[in-house]
C-alpha cells in the first residue's frame, strides 16, 4: 500500500459563516499533505457559501465546492453522502463547519490504518470544546467522554456496538474518524431519513456491527459547543428522547433485516427501547436499583469492619 494514500476530507455546513473559515484552515494546517477537501453546502443563506466558494477558487487543486440541486437544504446525512459520492480518496474523513481538526489528525490516523489492515476505521478522543468562546463566566469546562474501552487497541465487533447502544462509551464522532472507502461499499452510506440528530450513530451502528475498529487515546478533534448546534438544541428539549427512540427503532428494523441473532445485542436493544418508551418508569427502576446497590455496599462494608483481623505470632 502507498504510505501516502489520498484522504478525502468532507466538510458539511449550513449557515456557518462564523466558524467555517477556521474549520477549513484546520485542514490546511494538517501535517499530512496528501488530501483533498470537499466543501458541501446544505443550502446556506449566509456568507458561508461565499467563503467556501472562495477557497475552491483559490485552491482548485485541493478544494472543491459542492451543493445540492437548486441549493436545497437536504440535511446532514444527504450532505455527507454527496461528499462521499464525489470523493476520490482511499480514506475518508469528516468535519462539520463549526468544528476543527488538530494538526496531526490525518498523519497519525493514516499511519494507524496503514498498520492495522483489519480496522475499518480509527477514532480517538474528541474534546468537548467550550473554551473557544473565551467566556470566563462560562460554567462549562472543556472535557472528554470516557472511551469505554481500553485505548490504543483494535476492538472486535460487536463490543463497541453494545457499548454504543447502552450509551456507555464515547461515540466515534464524525469529526474524529478516518474511514476506509471500501467500508461504504460494504455497509452503505449515511441514512438520509436522519437529517440531524443520531445521523452519525446510525452509520456507525452499521460499521460496528460488521467490522473491528481501532480506538486510540489521542485527541484529534474539537467539537465546538454553542446553542446553535444540533445536539444543543435537541438535548434541551424532550425531542431528544423522540430522536433516540427513532434511532433505536431503526436499529431494530436494521438488525432484523440483517438476520442478527446475537442474544446480548437484542436484549440490550429491547431494554433501551423500553427505557425510551417508558422514561418515568425507567428512571424509577434505575433509582431503585441504585438504592439497592448502595444498601448492599453499606451492609458489606459494615460486615467487613466487624470481622476481627487475625494476627499470627511467631
Amino acid at each position: 500500500m502507498d504510505t501516502q494514500p489520498l484522504v478525502s476530507g468532507i466538510i458539511i455546513f449550513l449557515n456557518e459563516e462564523k466558524f467555517i473559515q477556521e474549520a477549513i484552515e484546520s485542514v490546511f494546517a494538517q501535517t499530512y499533505k496528501n488530501w483533498e477537501l470537499l466543501l458541501v453546502d446544505d443550502g446556506s443563506v449566509d456568507s458561508s457559501t461565499d467563503i467556501a466558494r472562495r477557497f475552491a477558487e483559490e485552491y482548485p487543486d485541493k478544494v472543491r465546492y459542492l451543493e445540492h440541486e437548486n441549493h436545497q437544504n437536504r440535511g446532514m446525512s444527504a450532505s455527507r453522502n454527496l461528499g462521499i459520492q464525489k470523493a476520490e480518496g482511499e480514506y475518508i474523513a469528516f468535519l462539520d463547519g463549526d468544528d476543527i481538526w488538530l494538526p496531526k489528525k490525518l498523519e497519525q490516523q493514516v499511519n494507524i490504518l496503514n498498520s492495522e489492515s483489519s480496522a475499518a476505521m480509527v477514532y480517538g478522543r474528541t474534546e468537548i470544546w467550550y473554551s473557544w468562546a473565551k467566556n470566563s463566566d462560562d460554567s462549562q469546562e472543556d472535557h472528554f467522554y470516557d472511551l469505554g474501552v481500553q485505548p490504543n487497541t483494535l476492538v472486535p465487533s460487536p463490543q463497541l456496538l453494545l457499548l454504543l447502544l447502552k450509551n456507555k462509551c464515547q461515540t466515534p464522532t464524525t469529526c474524529n474518524v478516518l474511514v476506509r472507502r471500501k467500508v461504504f461499499v460494504e455497509v452503505g452510506q449515511f441514512e438520509e431519513v436522519f437529517r440531524g440528530m443520531y445521523e452519525d450513530q446510525v452509520f456507525f451502528t452499521k460499521v460496528l456491527l460488521k467490522f473491528p475498529v481501532f480506538v486510540a487515546n489521542d485527541c484529534w478533534a474539537r467539537y465546538r459547543q454553542h446553542p446553535a448546534t444540533c445536539s444543543a438544541n435537541e438535548a434541551a428539549t424532550k425531542a431528544y428522547m423522540a430522536s433516540r427512540l427513532k434511532f433505536l427503532l431503526w436499529v431494530e428494523s436494521y438488525f432484523s433485516a440483517q438476520g442478527i441473532e446475537h442474544q446480548e445485542i437484542w436484549e440490550t436493544l429491547k431494554k433501551e427501547i423500553w427505557d425510551c418508551q417508558n422514561p418515568t418508569l425507567s428512571n424509577l427502576t434505575n433509582s431503585i436499583k441504585y438504592f439497592i446497590w448502595r444498601m448492599k455496599e453499606k451492609v458489606l462494608h459494615t460486615i467487613s469492619c466487624k470481622i476481627p483481623v487475625s494476627i499470627s505470632r511467631q
